[in-house]
């Protein structure tokens, strides 16, 4: 890469999951608006057919009108070379496929769990870690083997557990894992300042400290132009206890992503800090019997269960608008997907400064986890640099739910590092969604391994 005139061209990126029909098209759109970079795309997935294609996509996005850089996008054969002199590095894979993410979400229905989600924490989470860690573990060896220096960007889940992997086969990694989840939260601040205050606010204008771990954030500070909100949002979340409106009473129930807020709303009102991710994801770290003790209670909460049959039909869609694109029916379209990542590559180029939530390893800035734990606080971005913001603590009154993940992370991320069955499956049956006996717990993580094993295959099964 080289720096003319407070720009950078010939910057290269190594897309790991280049295939993607989601995230590759969101970044694509993102680069074309960022002005001041420009370069090549390596594109790299096990699906060479899919990488191909995302070639000549990607490459149609440079005549899109409002178009402020050129990209040349390539699809590569292999891990090296992609790699081989990346500048950067983005990870965004689909650990097996929507079939054994069927079985993650759908099998611990049969004993009564029910996750909105399933593929970060509770026993979908852990099994997806299963098929995870050991894909990371080799891409973190190519890294270290081909762009020893590039800048590492994850957006796979489990994100805690797909982070602390890249620097335990590569210590000197530097990695770091995005989510948007806080971004929301910071939307839904937004929103209450116009309520409360009478103020257009946009969502960076509101100042947070988020503390904790990836899905199970929390904010222990939040100000609008030096204005305390946690007062404010006392009473905006008493106002909604029953939920936010939205376009029609029952919109959330047709939308398999949305939520009422009711989940971090009582959050708030019994412990007295903002949980900053989406009910969806929250109610998966807490007890079970909390939010998802059964369907009734989920709809009662106004969340949805995404349904992995969506996830298939979704990406039906999506192939669909592949084959338009590239025949030429359709013309992709710029819009910001209001993600970071570019702004997070510019800012480690020196050519802004940053600070956002990020999650790498804990160096203090949350004093009372363990120390390389994977935790999620503000950073600075600065030239080739990233600083964790010191957090604090986590305070007491949530302290017993955030240690108590952090604790299982650590102790899945350890027995699936050693491949350890019998350690796996304690993690699993100690988990807060598995509340059913123990010999119903064995049984169900019997059957969700056997489901999946065709991608443990060096796990001694």
């Amino acid at each position: 890469m080289k720096y003319i005139d407070n720009k950078v061209e010939d910057l290269k990126i190594a897309y790991i999951g280049g295939g993607s029909r989601g995230w590759a098209w969101g970044l694509m759109s993102d680069l074309a608006l960022s002005e001041d970079i420009s370069g090549e795309v390596y594109l790299y997935d096990i699906d060479n057919e899919a990488s191909k294609a995302n070639e000549i996509i990607g490459n149609m996005y440079n005549n899109c009108d409002g178009a402020k850089s050129k990209w040349s996008y390539k699809a590569v054969e292999t891990a090296k070379e992609a790699l081989t002199g990346a500048d950067f590095v983005i990870i965004s894979i689909l650990p097996g496929t929507f079939d054994e993410m069927e079985s993650d979400v759908h099998t611990p229905e049969k004993y009564g769990i029910y996750q909105p989600v399933g593929d970060t924490t509770g026993p979908g989470g852990i099994v997806r870690a299963m098929r995870t860690i050991p894909m990371f573990e080799e891409i973190a060896e190519n890294i270290k083997k081909y762009s020893p220096n590039a800048w590492v960007i994850n957006y796979t889940n489990p994100m805690t557990l797909c982070v602390k992997t890249l620097y335990r086969v590569f210590p000197e990694i530097k990695a770091f894992g995005c989510c948007h989840e806080v971004f929301g939260t910071q939307k839904l601040l937004a929103r209450m300042v116009e309520e409360y205050l009478g103020k257009k606010a946009t969502r960076e204008e509101i100042k947070v400290n988020p503390i904790a771990v990836n899905h199970f954030t929390w904010l222990t500070s939040a100000k609008y132009q030096g204005i305390d909100l946690f007062p404010y949002y006392k009473q905006f979340c008493e106002k909604y206890a029953d939920g936010l409106p939205t376009q029609t009473d029952n919109n959330w129930m047709n939308n398999h992503f949305a939520c009422a807020g009711k989940v971090t709303f009582d959050l708030f009102k019994r412990f007295g800090y903002i949980s900053a991710a989406g009910d969806r994801h929250l109610a998966e770290f807490c007890e079970g019997k909390w939010y998802l003790s059964s369907p009734e209670r989920v709809n009662e909460m106004k969340f949805a269960l995404t349904p992995v049959s969506w996830r298939k039909k979704d990406l039906k869609d999506r192939l669909e608008k592949s084959r338009k694109l590239l025949s030429g029916e359709m013309q992709p379209t710029l819009t910001a997907t209001g993600e970071e990542g570019v702004n997070q590559i510019r800012a480690l180029l020196g050519l802004s400064d940053l600070v956002t939530n990020v999650n790498i390893p804990n160096r203090g800035q949350i004093p009372n986890l363990p120390i390389g734990a994977i935790v999620e606080t503000n950073a600075i971005f600065r030239t080739d640099e990233i600083s964790p913001v010191f957090a604090g603590e986590i305070p007491t009154s949530i302290y017993p739910l955030v240690s108590r993940i952090c604790a299982e992370q650590e102790a899945v991320f350890e027995a699936i590092a050693e491949r350890d069955i019998e350690k796996i499956f304690n993690a699993f049956a100690s988990d807060p969604l598995v509340t059913c006996d123990i010999d119903s717990a064995r049984k169900m993580f019997d059957e969700m391994v056997e489901n999946t094993k065709k991608y443990l295959t060096d796990y001694n099964i």
